[in-house]
């Protein structure tokens, strides 16, 4: 599968780890899994992470990562976001993919997806949100979407994406959350 045997481990916890010091229920976190997920880096290399999601999609990401490899689509890394302290600002400024995150969508007083394990983020710095105000995070970054990593509604992993029943932040109404897929 690999051109080589080289694989640099970004991630590699176990589960109790990884929800460690979350504050989210038990009743969510018993929902949960952690799935180790294989994919070249932006330095082309292969890297093995790790991403804690509700179980109930551990296939359907289990699949869309044998097509982000398959592709060498890039991916910054992926590790739990108990490695940034649950500081979203801090995984996405590192470019960092991520699913659960015990917190409520920015400015609302709503869960997010991300809450249940129902969400996952992939390379915030390629695919930023851009806020309905103009405001951009990671702040400072632009979506360029002839850049390596980043995501177009034609891309083959927004329709991997789309097939399994996800929906893409690319396609939401008031911002555009290119780095966002959920299915609630």
């Amino acid at each position: 599968m690999h051109d080589d045997d080289t694989v640099i481990v970004d991630s590699d916890i176990g589960f109790s780890e990884a929800i460690s010091g979350s504050n989210a229920p038990m009743e969510i976190i018993d929902r949960l899994g952690l799935i180790n997920v294989l994919y070249y880096s932006f330095d082309g290399v292969s890297h093995h992470g790790q991403i804690v999601v509700d179980s109930d999609l551990e296939n359907d990401i289990y699949k869309i990562f044998l097509l982000i490899e398959k592709l060498r689509f890039p991916v910054g890394k992926a590790i739990p976001i108990v490695q940034y302290n649950w500081r979203d600002q801090a995984s996405m400024a590192a470019n960092n993919c991520s699913g659960f995150n015990f917190r409520l969508i920015e400015g609302t007083t709503n869960l997010s997806l991300h809450a249940l394990g129902r969400a996952v983020d992939i390379n915030p710095v390629q695919n930023p949100i851009i806020y309905e105000d103009g405001r951009i995070a990671p702040p400072g970054k632009t979506y360029n979407a002839s850049k390596a990593g980043t995501f177009t509604a034609d891309h083959p992993i927004v329709e991997e994406f789309i097939k399994h029943g996800w929906q893409w932040g690319g396609n939401f109404e008031k911002i555009k959350d290119y780095h966002h897929f959920q299915k609630p």
